[in-house]
């Protein structure tokens, strides 16, 4: 009974501390668009209802390509004007906020049976707090849409009020205000629900009949004219049109060719999507089949703009994988697609581009064609495979019990998903790490005062290294060329070898280089350093960037590209200590350990010769790296672990974990080494 109290008021306290997220989220939203210069904000809404907006004005709403919603929209939003724009705004606002929470707590309650009581109480705050930091609910909070009403008007109509005709009648509505979301109706008639279906399209057809008889000319533009809104707003072609038609855009299709294969693949995806729809419908998961058709809805739209995308969130709930270990890739990914712009998921290479333009449509075709959700009848829908856990340690530090339940999984992370999060985190680091900075001012005087402590101990060496270097021109193409191209490719390598080879290892090692990395950007936050090449008077030379201005202000900033004042730890000595640290523990032959030690010897001669960094940079560098390993001992324990059969855990070291020992015996020997 005391365990059960236990459980049940640590869900209520985290019950509580998501509600606190939810409202500061809603806060901050309020905050962020209404600060916002009159201008600049809900500029959809003020094009469409302020002072001079195409719904005052007398001839078509079409007339320009400002309002692109359709015809019936017109009408709906005609009594708006009326309403002062201050007043209106803070109205509109919080009104689209208490949409985004009746949606969530919907979404919540739609959760496929059975469902846990600590996920009934912790659902709602959860989806809303998730709705409320997604791109669509932003971008159409700050442009002031209504593209939050249809989602919220169909999840009412499929799971809040009884009876077909009302249901038919909501989604009707909601096709009237995104014609593409009439789709519903042909989910409703493939599921048996046809008088829904029939009701639907009744009602769509007289709402769009009510607005062409008030407005026929206006109709006439947008769905004869425009084909369905087609050409209104933005140029199809931008990166906000996310769907089929404008990624075929923008791979350079244009033409009869490209509007005959946009129609054979916008057939193909609503057969296949629509019919994936109704089979997981059929299966008790009817919030996964209205997602998968709000995907398929936008996928073949001909423009869906970012703040219609809303239905690729709702995809989270589908459950993907049979193993524990995959069960939260398909979320996570879902999530980071829809919270984060794709220059930040994906890097900065051509190659990627029409990946990376395209990510959510990706998004959305993989939930509406793709996913292999899993049936409610599978065995493993409520019980995946168990993830095999190496066996507790016992030298983890008894008193500083930080996280005992991280325990050491012997198989590889996800591929895809660690790829993903390896590269948001970098991204992450990018910007704090350009935010950090305190001016020009501040890095100079702290690098006076780091040059002072190195004459006081002797270790000023940088100037004459430097010089030294310049005036032997291979030894300084050699240190430039190792500056700028090793500081990656080597911790890259490793990473990349440990994942396939000693997967056990990998994770461990990862997580010391995250921790490193963490501990080095508050150090960049707390400390800006000039690093000797941007320290004036000091006679140092740029190897690298070549002869600078001092007498620029920004000089050294790049034009804010990159903070140049980011030198205190340095990162280039500490990410090549840790390469050699792991090298050394885990190379099998000598040469390659010597390599291992060589590479932070170059290093920390690179960052000194070509003006990068002070010799206490590198000390700093040195610190952090101590420090992450120290972070992941304290964590999980030592690197060595031991193999099933070695005997009972030592004192201290917790219950021993069953799943480890069905480990197979072949990957135990991996990870059983000497550290």
């Amino acid at each position: 009974m005391r365990t059960d109290a236990a459980t049940g008021a640590r869900t209520g306290a985290a019950r509580a501390v998501l509600w606190l997220v939810v409202a500061a989220l809603a806060v901050r939203q309020m905050a962020v668009v209404l600060r916002q210069p009159p201008g600049e904000r809900l500029t959809d809404l003020e094009t469409w209802i302020g002072e001079n907006g195409v719904l005052h004005v007398t001839g078509s709403l079409y007339d320009t390509d400002r309002f692109t919603g359709t015809p019936f929209a017109g009408l709906v939003l005609k009594p708006l004007t009326r309403t002062a724009e201050q007043s209106l705004g803070v109205a509109w606002t919080f009104g689209s906020l208490l949409l985004v929470a009746a949606l969530g707590v919907i979404a919540a309650r739609a959760l496929p049976a059975p469902v846990s009581r600590r996920t009934a109480l912790l659902a709602a705050p959860v989806t809303i707090s998730l709705l409320m930091l997604s791109l669509p609910v932003r971008n159409a909070l700050h442009l002031g849409q209504t593209s939050i009403l249809p989602v919220l008007l169909v999840l009412v109509g499929c799971f809040v009020v009884r009876g077909e005709r009302a249901s038919g009648v909501l989604i009707g509505v909601a096709a009237a205000l995104q014609p593409t979301v009439l789709l519903f109706a042909v989910l409703l008639w493939l599921t048996g629900r046809r008088r829904a279906a029939l009701t639907g399209g009744a009602a769509f057809a007289l709402c769009t009949a009510l607005a062409w008889a008030a407005m026929p000319h206006d109709s006439w533009t947008y769905w004869v004219h425009h084909v369905a809104g087609a050409g209104l707003g933005d140029q199809a072609d931008s990166l906000a049109n996310q769907s089929l038609h404008g990624a075929l855009l923008r791979l350079g299709l244009e033409g009869p060719l490209e509007i005959a294969l946009f129609v054979v693949l916008a057939a193909a995806v609503c057969f296949l999507g629509l019919r994936r729809a109704a089979r997981y419908a059929s299966d008790g998961q009817l919030l996964l089949a209205v997602a998968v058709t709000g995907c398929v809805s936008v996928a073949v739209a001909p423009t869906a703009w970012q703040h219609q995308l809303l239905w690729v969130l709702l995809a989270v709930v589908g459950r993907v994988g049979k193993r524990a270990s995959d069960r939260l890739v398909w979320p996570a990914v879902v999530i980071l697609v829809v919270t984060l712009p794709g220059t930040m998921l994906l890097p900065n290479i051509e190659a990627m581009f029409p990946v990376r333009d395209n990510v959510l449509l990706i998004a959305a075709l993989a939930a509406a064609c793709a996913a292999p959700f899993l049936p409610r009848t599978s065995p493993h829908w409520r019980q995946p495979v168990p993830t095999d856990h190496a066996s507790p340690v016992a030298a983890r530090w008894g008193r500083v019990p930080l996280l005992p339940w991280w325990r050491r999984v012997l198989s590889r992370p996800n591929l895809l998903l660690e790829l993903l999060l390896i590269r948001v985190v970098y991204s992450a680091y990018q910007q704090v790490r350009l935010a950090a900075t305190a001016g020009r001012a501040t890095a100079e005087h702290h690098g006076r005062q780091v040059h002072s402590i190195e004459q006081w101990l002797h270790i000023d060496i940088e100037h004459w290294v430097n010089h030294s270097v310049v005036r032997v021109g291979w030894l300084r193409d050699f240190f430039d060329y190792y500056y700028s191209t090793f500081h990656f490719i080597v911790p890259l390598t490793i990473l990349g070898v440990l994942y396939v080879r000693r997967p056990a290892d990998y994770r461990w090692v990862r997580s010391s280089i995250g921790f490193a990395t963490l501990l080095a950007l508050v150090g960049f936050w707390l400390y800006p350093l000039a690093p000797p090449r941007l320290m004036p008077g000091l006679g140092f030379i740029d190897t690298v960037h070549g002869v600078q201005d001092f007498a620029k202000p920004d000089y050294g900033t790049l034009t804010g590209v990159t903070n140049q004042y980011a030198a205190m730890p340095s990162l280039h000595f500490g990410w090549s200590l840790w390469c050699g640290v792991v090298i050394v523990m885990l190379a099998p032959k000598v040469w390659m350990k010597a390599l291992g030690v060589l590479h932070p010897l170059f290093t920390v001669a690179t960052i000194v010769a070509t003006g990068n960094h002070w010799v206490l940079d590198a000390v700093g560098g040195a610190a952090v790296v101590a420090l992450g390993f120290g972070l992941t001992y304290a964590l999980s324990g030592p690197r060595r672990l031991r193999a099933p059969g070695d005997g009972p855990p030592e004192a201290g070291a917790g219950p021993r974990d069953g799943a480890g020992a069905r480990a197979p015996a072949e990957q135990a020997g991996r990870v059983t080494e000497t550290a």
